[in-house]
Protein backbone atom coordinates (compact mmCIF):
# COMPACT_ATOMS: atom_id res chain seq x y z
CA UNK A 1 0.00 0.00 0.00
CA UNK A 2 1.44 3.24 -0.91
CA UNK A 3 1.69 5.78 1.70
CA UNK A 4 -0.50 8.89 1.88
CA UNK A 5 1.14 12.35 0.59
CA UNK A 6 1.95 14.87 2.67
CA UNK A 7 1.78 18.57 1.92
CA UNK A 8 3.66 20.73 3.49
CA UNK A 9 5.67 24.04 3.18
CA UNK A 10 9.26 24.85 3.26
CA UNK A 11 8.83 26.00 6.38
CA UNK A 12 7.06 22.86 7.77
CA UNK A 13 9.19 20.28 6.17
CA UNK A 14 12.15 22.13 7.67
CA UNK A 15 10.28 22.26 11.38
CA UNK A 16 9.58 18.31 10.59
CA UNK A 17 13.55 17.75 9.60
CA UNK A 18 14.75 19.19 12.91
CA UNK A 19 12.58 17.13 14.93
CA UNK A 20 13.79 14.31 13.61
CA UNK A 21 17.22 15.43 13.89
CA UNK A 22 16.62 16.04 17.24
CA UNK A 23 14.67 12.74 18.42
CA UNK A 24 17.90 10.84 16.46
CA UNK A 25 20.86 12.88 18.16
CA UNK A 26 19.41 13.70 21.70
CA UNK A 27 16.51 11.42 22.64
CA UNK A 28 17.66 8.47 21.64
CA UNK A 29 20.67 8.99 23.57
CA UNK A 30 19.02 9.85 26.51
CA UNK A 31 16.82 7.45 26.70
CA UNK A 32 19.18 4.91 26.33
CA UNK A 33 21.06 6.04 28.91
CA UNK A 34 17.65 5.70 31.35
CA UNK A 35 17.26 2.44 29.77
CA UNK A 36 21.34 1.28 30.92
CA UNK A 37 20.53 3.01 34.39
CA UNK A 38 17.60 1.10 34.58
CA UNK A 39 19.57 -2.39 33.60
CA UNK A 40 21.85 -1.62 36.01
CA UNK A 41 19.32 -1.46 39.17
CA UNK A 42 19.54 -5.23 38.61
CA UNK A 43 15.97 -7.30 38.41
CA UNK A 44 14.46 -6.64 35.22
CA UNK A 45 11.62 -8.53 36.07
CA UNK A 46 10.05 -6.09 38.95
CA UNK A 47 11.59 -3.06 38.08
CA UNK A 48 9.21 -0.14 37.13
CA UNK A 49 12.70 1.96 36.14
CA UNK A 50 13.20 -0.43 32.83
CA UNK A 51 9.63 -1.07 32.51
CA UNK A 52 9.27 2.94 31.93
CA UNK A 53 12.60 3.58 29.98
CA UNK A 54 11.24 0.26 27.55
CA UNK A 55 8.49 2.17 26.96
CA UNK A 56 9.66 5.30 25.90
CA UNK A 57 11.86 3.98 23.57
CA UNK A 58 9.43 2.03 21.81
CA UNK A 59 7.05 5.37 21.91
CA UNK A 60 10.28 7.47 20.54
CA UNK A 61 11.23 4.51 17.71
CA UNK A 62 7.47 5.46 16.62
CA UNK A 63 7.36 8.71 16.54
CA UNK A 64 10.91 8.19 14.21
CA UNK A 65 9.36 6.00 12.07
CA UNK A 66 6.52 8.17 11.94
CA UNK A 67 8.28 11.48 10.86
CA UNK A 68 10.92 9.38 8.86
CA UNK A 69 7.86 8.32 6.52
CA UNK A 70 6.12 11.68 6.03
CA UNK A 71 9.77 12.84 5.03
CA UNK A 72 9.74 10.79 2.46
CA UNK A 73 6.29 10.85 1.38
CA UNK A 74 6.02 14.60 1.23
CA UNK A 75 5.21 17.32 -1.54
CA UNK A 76 6.38 21.07 -0.85
CA UNK A 77 3.84 23.54 -1.24
CA UNK A 78 4.94 26.49 -2.93
CA UNK A 79 2.41 29.46 -3.19
CA UNK A 80 3.01 32.05 -5.84
CA UNK A 81 1.17 34.96 -6.68
CA UNK A 82 -2.11 34.12 -7.98
CA UNK A 83 -5.61 35.39 -7.68
CA UNK A 84 -7.10 32.66 -6.79
CA UNK A 85 -6.43 30.31 -3.07
CA UNK A 86 -4.05 27.49 -3.19
CA UNK A 87 -1.91 25.42 -1.22
CA UNK A 88 0.13 27.80 0.65
CA UNK A 89 -2.11 31.02 0.53
CA UNK A 90 -2.77 33.00 3.37
CA UNK A 91 -6.19 34.46 2.78
CA UNK A 92 -8.05 37.41 4.24
CA UNK A 93 -11.67 36.32 5.07
CA UNK A 94 -14.54 38.08 7.08
CA UNK A 95 -17.35 36.56 8.12
CA UNK A 96 -20.21 38.13 6.68
CA UNK A 97 -22.27 37.24 10.36
CA UNK A 98 -19.82 38.99 12.23
CA UNK A 99 -18.15 40.97 9.70
CA UNK A 100 -17.95 43.39 12.64
CA UNK A 101 -15.41 41.48 14.42
CA UNK A 102 -12.73 42.34 11.35
CA UNK A 103 -11.16 40.22 8.65
CA UNK A 104 -9.53 36.62 10.00
CA UNK A 105 -6.08 35.86 7.58
CA UNK A 106 -5.67 31.83 7.19
CA UNK A 107 -2.35 29.71 5.76
CA UNK A 108 -4.05 26.90 3.69
CA UNK A 109 -1.41 23.98 4.41
CA UNK A 110 -1.70 20.13 4.29
CA UNK A 111 -2.85 18.69 7.35
CA UNK A 112 0.35 17.46 9.24
CA UNK A 113 0.84 21.25 9.56
CA UNK A 114 -2.67 22.73 10.29
CA UNK A 115 -2.38 24.39 13.91
CA UNK A 116 -5.84 26.88 13.93
CA UNK A 117 -3.49 28.90 17.08
CA UNK A 118 -1.22 29.68 14.22
CA UNK A 119 -3.82 30.86 11.74
CA UNK A 120 -2.71 28.00 9.59
CA UNK A 121 -5.79 25.55 8.65
CA UNK A 122 -5.76 22.50 6.70
CA UNK A 123 -6.67 21.74 3.01
CA UNK A 124 -8.94 18.98 4.76
CA UNK A 125 -10.73 21.13 6.53
CA UNK A 126 -14.31 22.38 5.65
CA UNK A 127 -13.08 26.51 5.59
CA UNK A 128 -10.01 25.31 3.48
CA UNK A 129 -11.77 23.02 1.39
CA UNK A 130 -14.32 26.20 0.62
CA UNK A 131 -11.65 28.34 -0.17
CA UNK A 132 -9.57 26.69 -2.72
CA UNK A 133 -10.11 27.68 -5.87
CA UNK A 134 -11.70 30.87 -5.20
CA UNK A 135 -10.83 34.47 -5.88
CA UNK A 136 -11.11 37.77 -4.26
CA UNK A 137 -14.83 39.34 -3.36
CA UNK A 138 -16.36 34.94 -3.59
CA UNK A 139 -18.46 34.13 -0.70
CA UNK A 140 -18.01 30.27 0.31
CA UNK A 141 -20.29 28.20 2.39
CA UNK A 142 -18.33 26.47 5.29
CA UNK A 143 -20.83 23.73 6.28
CA UNK A 144 -19.62 23.52 10.44
CA UNK A 145 -20.91 21.91 13.53
CA UNK A 146 -23.12 25.03 14.59
CA UNK A 147 -24.26 25.22 10.84
CA UNK A 148 -22.88 26.91 7.16
CA UNK A 149 -20.98 29.79 7.60
CA UNK A 150 -20.58 32.44 4.94
CA UNK A 151 -17.43 33.78 4.42
CA UNK A 152 -16.07 36.44 2.03
CA UNK A 153 -12.65 36.63 0.92
CA UNK A 154 -11.06 40.01 0.60
CA UNK A 155 -7.59 39.49 -0.11
CA UNK A 156 -5.34 36.74 -1.34
CA UNK A 157 -2.30 37.33 0.34
CA UNK A 158 0.60 34.89 -1.27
Amino acid sequence: MADKKVMLTEDGYNKLVEKLNYLKSVRRIEVAERLKAAIALGDLSENSEYDDAKNEQAFLEGEIQDLEVKIRNSDIIKAGSSDVVQMGSKVSVVDLEFAEDGPETFMIVGSTEADPDEGKISNESPLGQALLGQKVGAVVDVHAPAGIIKYEIKEILS
